[in-house]
């Protein structure tokens, strides 16, 4: 369930950049970049090229995002 004013998308990892941030292809094909919310890099949870990603956009900016969760 998303947080308010916040939409939950599914996406797959394009490509990892530099500093922590990931290039993200959502479902309808926008890229979207991304950075991990900080359980997944508290247990230290590696994210690679190709993964499917769960993640949550702030709907006042739809050009970046947080993954909360790697499927």
């Amino acid at each position: 369930m998303a947080k308010k004013g916040y939409i939950e998308l599914e996406g797959k990892v394009l490509e990892v950049l530099p500093g922590g941030s990931y290039k993200v292809k959502l479902e309808n094909e926008h890229i979207v970049e991304a950075c991990v919310s900080g359980k997944i890099r508290m247990n230290l949870i590696r994210i690679y090229p190709g993964d499917t990603v769960l993640m949550e956009i702030p709907i006042c900016d739809l050009t970046r995002g947080r993954i909360i969760y790697r499927k």
